[in-house]
């Protein structure tokens, strides 16, 4: 059986080349909603319902044990539904995991704490709560960390096509917010940031820690592993890589093989 990693583009591609850097040994499948990109802008409804076909489409079609959902709109808006009554229904020994909760144990570790994502993950709020929440289980109510929020949502689109110099200038206007409030850290709150993550590094002091989701997802998910070797037994270890996509941009592409090697050819599917 296999691991699948659904997001809504090529975002969720930069998790995808981390994870497998790091635990290189297992199957993995990809699949992006290139077709419907981004999920930043979609009612709760539609994101559920276009998270829902992909995680469906993983565990029926490619045969994968866990899904880890590399998007943080649908971790936000979706990811509970999913394991609470989809999967009970569907496939109860499975499991499906997201990328939110890892980046919200990390930003815990700071007093005052800058996050950028899509306008449907600010909007929910779910950085803040996770945070809160995290706080109070280590017994930290009393310094509950402060956190700051601001969307930055063509950052999707311009990942999307590759476009880092038109980048630059949404990048300093996303970031201008949190000058004045003293952050210690910035979290990169969508996996399509840390395609500009250079360019943020770049703007922002140096004193302030970029907390980026493809360096911390890896190390949780081998965490996660090792505390359950149930899941691990059934994971097929032939080293493979497979891309899908609903639709096929030249940039997605360009990547794929880039980060995945010349064979890398991703494959167009339906939902």
């Amino acid at each position: 059986m296999k691991i699948g990693i659904f997001d809504s583009g090529v975002g969720g591609l930069i998790i995808a080349k981390a994870i497998r850097k790091l635990m290189p040994e297992y199957d993995y499948v990809y699949l992006g909603d290139t077709k419907r990109v981004p999920y930043g802008n979609r009612s709760h409804e539609a994101v559920f319902e276009f998270t829902k076909q992909g995680v469906d489409y993983l565990f029926r079609k490619e045969n994968c044990e866990i899904i880890i959902i590399a998007c943080n709109t649908a971790s936000a808006r979706s990811l509970r539904k999913i394991q609470q009554e989809y999967l009970p229904k569907n496939f109860p020994y499975r499991k499906v995991i997201g990328v939110l909760i890892p980046t919200a144990e990390e930003c815990a570790k700071y007093n005052r704490v800058g996050i950028i994502g899509t306008q449907g993950t600010v909007s929910s709020n779910t950085f803040s709560d996770e945070i809160f929440k995290i706080n109070h289980a280590k017994g930290r109510a009393s310094k509950n960390t402060k956190v700051f929020q601001n969307p930055a949502p063509m950052l999707v689109t311009l990942a999307e096509e590759g476009e880092k110099k038109s980048a630059e200038q949404f990048i300093k206007k996303y970031l201008e917010p949190f000058k004045t409030k003293n952050i210690e850290a910035l979290a990169l709150g969508c996996t399509h940031y840390p395609f500009f993550k250079k360019e943020i590094k770049a703007i922002l002091p140096k004193k302030i820690k970029v907390i980026s989701q493809d360096e911390i997802v890896p190390k949780k998910l081998k965490e996660y592993f090792a505390r359950h070797p149930e899941i691990t037994k059934k994971l097929s270890k032939n080293k493979t890589t497979k891309i899908l996509l609903t639709d096929l941009t030249k940039n997605i592409e360009k990547l794929s093989q880039k980060w995945f090697g010349k064979d890398a050819k991703p494959k167009l599917i339906k939902l």
